[in-house]
């Protein structure tokens, strides 16, 4: 697709699951995406401060880990899917992360925001979906402060010889299959296994990282390599 025919697919696709968004992560994942995101936020440590940025939010459950896990912190959440942003804020506990977390329909790859502004960037599995990859890299690291850090959660394809086939086929065959019947929009899911398939090496991603300028960039596989966090410093 050309960048433009992305951009609405990947909006329209999203808005259609929007409801089922977060159960569906659980259940696909039996509930290690909570993991994952706890083990990115935990990276932050340094900034228990200050704004941080999270971009491509979606039902916000990262911006959630984020103001747990530091209750002086507050988030500027980004999404350019509306009804994801919406979905995420009916589901808002009624305590004081309601009012630090601020949602606002924005596009990854001309971020809203001044620059030098975050301590902090994260974004959980949307880098995927930006049409031009490295415009949005720029775009996070222009919104950083001088030393401040990103962190892309993201899925990876394992090399393991004995799990490579077996998440293969369940990424291929069983996650399409199951999310379709309860989502009921079983091509969003089939985009998933092919955004994932076609998605940069690690290598490629880091070198793209390193082009945007940033620093001492580095990448932590987890749960066999289905995932990484790749990070870097401006």
């Amino acid at each position: 697709m050309k960048p433009e025919e992305k951009k609405v697919f990947v909006r329209d696709k999203f808005a259609a699951i929007s409801g089922k968004y977060d159960l569906l992560n659980s259940l696909l994942s039996m509930q290690v995406d909570r993991y994952w995101r706890w083990k990115t936020t935990r990276l932050l440590r340094e900034f228990p401060r200050g704004p941080v940025l999270d971009l491509c939010a979606g039902t916000l459950p990262l911006s959630l880990e984020l103001t747990r896990q530091a209750r002086e912190r507050q988030v500027l959440a980004v999404d350019f899917c509306e009804d994801m942003l919406r979905q995420g804020v009916r589901s808002l506990p009624d305590d004081d992360r309601r009012g630090r977390i601020l949602p606002v329909c924005g596009d990854g790859e001309e971020i809203p925001a001044p620059d030098n502004t975050f301590w902090g960037c994260t974004v959980a599995f949307g880098v995927r979906n930006l049409s031009r990859t490295q415009q949005g890299l720029g775009e996070m690291y222009r919104i950083l402060r001088p030393t401040g850090k990103l962190l892309i959660l993201e899925f990876s394809r394992p090399t393991n010889v004995l799990i490579k086939p077996l998440y293969n086929f369940y990424l291929n065959k069983v996650l399409p299959a199951v999310a379709g019947m309860v989502s009921g929009d079983k091509e969003a899911y089939e985009y998933l296994a092919s955004s994932i398939a076609a998605f940069y090496e690690p290598e490629e991603l880091l070198a793209m990282m390193r082009q945007a300028g940033f620093a001492k960039v580095d990448r932590i596989p987890l749960t066999f390599g289905i995932v990484s966090i790749y990070i870097g410093i401006k």
